[in-house]
């Protein structure tokens, strides 16, 4: 089949874009992994490689491969199977992003990201003001307010952390924006689409209201910040776009604090209560009302994890075998609450290095250190941005078991891996182009 470079590359980008956006929703992303992986081996005489493209494709693809080499070690295969099929875009990314690393268009890229991702959440919150109209007023009158980020994501069929973390990155990427439109625009327009976008993105990372995420998200923007007073040539243009920032940040944070008065209550007592119990969470009364979200409930689960890990080095307990095991060992330390409402890990180092052991750990780290690598490289303050969102969204949730999670790293981890290709010396002897 033939097709002109022009024709190829608006439509891998398009695919790109496609992919990024429909994250959040496994089905329509599963069809899109699909039909880019049909296109690309339509078109697979297009496709080229370096020695270092393959180094950073097998780094991002190491998780895949790890399922791999341990599923022999499942006691069910039909579950070793699930395990090992949501992890296989980690292997289709890196060989067709990377494979094309010359026709990746980053900023137009990031740009059509935050903004169909911002509309449509803009969709679904309209959705639900309209189809949950009693738990909307419920919410707008300070009712219930503990439990509204969940019902929201709930409503588009996503675990609200796990769609905060995508808000998180979009809410990133519309700083950024913001600050680039400032700095180099001179048209009025689009400066005030850049600002609404931006306000927009961040509304609904504190909608959705997820402790990790929105640290995530300021740390994010310092970031962006930092890197813009290190590397703009406009000082003035950086004050100017920095003041609106900050401006438009602190009010929105101030105004959403003051409406959702269970804001405080979430990140002060109710984070740290009990705090004395980890370990002992069947002493506290009703646990699963007192703390079934609080910190000492995680930190249960992570001795716990960690006791049944170091009971099994140096192997692990299997690829699919993990939370099996972690509920049998709740049971087996008498732990009733915890096997009750069967709590997975909620740490991605605890959980490859359950499931995995040693090597696990040093997949992980490889994997999610590789990001920083390429944003150092690159002096990308989004790549470094995105790097420590995963990196600290992984503490408290295991996103490399997720099908979201594993999408979301491998598509943008090969995007930015492709991004450095392109910014490297690829035609010296040592790094020879090899064709496909």
């Amino acid at each position: 089949m033939k097709i002109s470079e022009e024709t190829f590359q608006k439509t891998f980008n398009i695919f790109l874009v496609l992919l990024a956006v429909t994250v959040i929703f496994r089905k329509p992303c599963t069809w899109l992994i699909l039909l880019f992986v049909v296109y690309n081996l339509f078109f697979y005489k297009k496709l080229s490689f370096s020695k270092i493209s393959i180094q950073t494709g097998l780094i991002i693809a190491s998780p895949f491969l790890l399922e791999l080499l341990f599923f022999i070690t499942n006691d069910s295969f039909s579950l070793g199977f699930k395990s090992l099929e949501k992890s296989l875009s980690l292997f289709f990314f890196p060989l067709f992003i990377l494979g094309n690393f010359q026709r990746i268009e980053l900023y137009k890229l990031l740009k059509w990201y935050s903004i169909i991702t911002t509309l449509i959440l803009v969709f679904f919150f309209i959705r639900f003001r309209i189809v949950y109209d009693y738990l909307f007023f419920n919410y707008y009158n300070g009712e219930d307010l503990w439990e509204m980020g969940y019902e929201f994501s709930n409503s588009i069929g996503i675990h609200a952390p796990a769609l905060n973390m995508h808000l998180a990155f979009v809410s990133i990427v519309c700083f950024f924006i913001l600050f680039k439109e400032f700095t180099s625009q001179k048209n009025s327009l689009i400066k005030i689409s850049s600002i609404v976008l931006f306000l927009l993105s961040f509304f609904f990372v504190l909608l959705v209201n997820t402790r990790m995420a929105l640290f995530n998200t300021l740390v994010g923007f310092l970031i962006v910040i930092a890197f813009q007073f290190s590397n703009v040539i406009s000082y003035k243009k950086t004050r100017h776009a920095l003041f609106v920032a900050f401006f438009l940040t602190s009010s929105l944070l101030y105004l959403f604090i003051t409406k959702n008065t269970f804001m405080k209550e979430k990140y002060t007592t109710e984070m740290f209560s009990y705090i004395d119990k980890i370990g002992k969470l069947d002493e506290i009364d009703h646990p699963e009302i007192a703390v079934y979200s609080s910190l000492v409930t995680r930190l249960t689960i992570w001795k716990t994890t960690w006791e049944l890990a170091v009971k099994n080095l140096p192997f692990g307990v299997g690829s699919s075998d993990g939370k099996p095991e972690l509920i049998k060992y709740y049971k087996e330390t008498n732990q009733q609450f915890l096997a009750k409402y069967e709590f997975p890990v909620h740490n991605q180092y605890l959980n490859f290095l359950l499931r995995f052991g040693i090597l696990g750990v040093l997949v992980v780290f490889l994997y999610i250190l590789n990001i920083a690598h390429l944003g150092f490289k690159l002096k990308s303050p989004i790549v470094l941005s995105f790097f420590f969102l995963f990196l600290m969204s992984n503490i408290t949730d295991d996103y490399l078991i997720r099908f979201d999670g594993i999408v979301f790293s491998g598509l943008w981890i090969s995007i930015f891996a492709a991004f450095w290709l392109q910014n490297s010396n690829l035609n010296d002897q040592k790094n020879e182009i090899i064709r496909i």
